[in-house]
């Protein structure tokens, strides 16, 4: 059906947003026109701090409790009833009303929208019972329903948990089970797949996409992957700026974007198979500095040196306690048995599906969750039998990079203190230079100066990633452990960070463990490849050979699930995964078989299936 057929559902009119006091505003919205149409999937795309996240929070009148107004314009609504309201007009009752009922979200940090102090089943229940009138046991069922949906394993274990006790990409699906039980008229889904593996994130579109089919629902889709605004998308409006610069159906945009932001955005999306033929990672081509690229060839690594990192045998259980004794009885075989060895100056990504384990296991290398290993050296140190001081001092040469940027973050000081908090705790820097070298970290990633004086809460998710980069940086460390530290940038700032990574490899020599479940940006930056299945490594080798030539099922079905930019590749062709999901969680009388990895190649294992 042609757009200009159907019923319009939202129609948004000279929309602006400011934050502020009257005084000294800041307009984070510029005079927005938006039409959704009935069933109907519109995405907003721009970079951090463009407005997306401001647009959608205003829709759904949340924008005032983030110390933002909306100045001038009008959102209007088609009820169901078939009644049209302006949601600015809305009082506070009315407006908590129309949350659920007619307009749900998928908000971008799970991690900040879930209660800790109550299970995952108790907030999904009371989202269902409230919402559709629902009697408890009735709404149990519904919500282990619609966590199966999104492949969450063992749902009814899980609706006993608490936030804290899963991955971001988990609590990322349990946030769109609850979005999606409510089954609202319009879905607004604010970089829903971000924190999500490529196989769970294809899942979750193609989901969307059939219940909008069978609720005749409309999505309202915020990203910056443009892979995934082409698979999913009818129209796709471009933002920058807190402006629209663009707007039209997708297969024209990327056949003909006319705006130079769009170009470039366009032009910075990474591309699975880019590399081929290519055995060293390769920075991204910005638009206008096209010449960089060619003069930055990547590290070539001495594998006859010894490495920088070599962990051996690297084990992470945490134990399920039920019953009246909080006796053991389950246990969650996070990260079981797993080798890894990075050397100076090399990038090793480490890839697999949300809940495999990848995250646990960059923590447990930092020994900052409970583990235990037969090997963990570091730079000739045994960090295994270190005591609490030494192995501060140690952190020193090992950064991480947080999933979460907001959690990681303290929301009580400015970003530029943050930043210059390890230097000063390490003694490398007096406060002076310490704030000097902050802000000079805050432009290398892509920020200002005056950021440094603002707090966490008034900067977008992909802004505080960039803040949580500079932070890890500031020690001059040996090896940087960033798990998911591009995920929630944009491409073309992503395309900037990732170059800064490598800049900062050749010159300094730095180490990458990069967690990431975006195969593109992986088959970019690393040299070597180890890919995590239910917390064991089930292939590994170097980059060329593992893309090229993937020797596991598991591996081929991560780069077949990763989102094509190009509208020609839509989400409801690709085939619904359907069957039980493997779960980590086993009796403690039923512990996993460790895989042997057998070697096809030189330096290339793959585990027997």
């Amino acid at each position: 059906m042609a757009e200009q057929t159907r019923p319009t559902l939202l129609s948004v009119r000279n929309l602006t947003v400011a934050f502020g006091n009257e005084n000294a505003p800041v307009t984070a919205v510029k005079g927005l026109d938006i039409d959704v149409y009935k069933g109907e999937t519109v995405a907003i795309v721009g970079e951090s701090g463009s407005g997306k996240s401001v647009t959608a929070l205003s829709l759904m009148r949340l924008i005032e409790f983030g110390n933002g107004k909306i100045t001038d314009g009008s959102i209007n609504l088609q009820l169901r009833n078939g009644k049209t309201v302006d949601i600015c007009k809305l009082d506070d009752e009315n407006a908590r009303t129309l949350r659920g009922d007619e307009i749900s979200m998928i908000f971008q940090e799970p991690m900040t929208s879930l209660n800790p102090v109550f299970t995952i089943g108790e907030q999904l229940i009371e989202a269902i019972a409230t919402h559709q009138k629902k009697s408890r046991k009735e709404a149990t069922r519904i919500a282990i329903e619609v966590l199966e949906k999104v492949r969450i394993p063992d749902a009814s274990n899980v609706m006993k948990r608490y936030p804290h006790h899963l991955s971001g990409g988990m609590r990322q699906r349990v946030m769109i089970a609850m979005a999606l039980s409510c089954r609202p008229q319009l879905l607004i889904a604010d970089e829903p797949t971000t924190a999500l593996d490529v196989t769970i994130q294809a899942q979750i579109l193609r989901l969307i996409h059939d219940l909008q089919v069978e609720n005749s629902m409309s999505v309202l889709f915020i990203t910056h992957d443009m892979g995934v605004v082409s698979e999913i998308a009818d129209r796709v409006v471009v933002m920058y700026h807190g402006e629209k610069v663009e707007e039209g159906k997708v297969k024209d945009v990327f056949a003909n974007p006319q705006h130079p932001y769009t170009k470039a955005l366009l032009q910075a999306v990474p591309r699975l198979g880019s590399m081929k033929g290519s055995d060293l990672p390769k920075r991204f081509v910005i638009p206008g500095k096209e010449a960089v690229e060619e003069t930055t060839p990547a590290s070539i690594i001495d594998y006859s040196k010894p490495p920088l990192l070599s962990v051996r045998e690297l084990t992470t259980h945490f134990d399920i306690k039920e019953g009246l004794l909080s006796k053991t009885t389950k246990r969650v075989h996070a990260v079981e048995g797993i080798d890894l060895d990075i050397w100076p100056g090399e990038t090793l990504g480490l890839v697999g599906e949300s809940g495999c384990g990848k995250s646990t296991t960059g923590r447990s290398i930092l020994k900052l969750v409970q583990s235990r290993s037969s090997r963990l050296m570091f730079d000739g140190q045994d960090m295994s039998s270190m005591s609490n001081t030494d192995l501060q001092k140690l952190r020193r040469q090992i950064q991480f990079v947080f999933q979460d940027p907001y959690a990681s973050l303290n929301p009580r000081l400015t970003v530029g203190y943050s930043i210059c908090e390890p230097m000063l705790i390490h003694k490398l820097e007096t406060p002076k230079s310490a704030m000097d070298r902050a802000v000079w970290l805050l432009e290398q990633v892509g920020l200002s100066a005056d950021h440094a004086k603002r707090y966490p809460h008034a900067f977008s998710g992909g802004q505080r990633q960039r803040i949580a980069i500079a932070r890890a940086l500031g020690t001059n460390p040996k090896m940087i452990i960033a798990d998911e530290a591009v995920s929630a940038l944009d491409v073309s700032v992503q395309a900037q960070v990732v170059n800064l990574m490598m800049d900062l490899q050749q010159k300094f020599g730095l180490a990458w463990l990069f967690i990431s479940h975006d195969m593109a940006v992986v088959e970019r930056v690393s040299h070597r490849i180890a890919v995590m299945y239910l917390g064991q490594i089930v292939e590994t080798g170097p980059r060329r050979n593992v893309f090229e030539h993937p020797g596991h099922a598991y591996t081929r079905r991560l780069m077949d699930a990763a989102p094509i930019p190009d509208p020609a590749f839509r989400i409801e062709n690709r085939p619904l995964i359907t069957g039980e999901v493997p779960s980590p969680i086993r009796s403690i009388h039923n512990p996993p078989a460790r895989l042997a990895l057998q070697e096809i190649s030189q330096g290339h294992f793959v585990a027997a299936e």
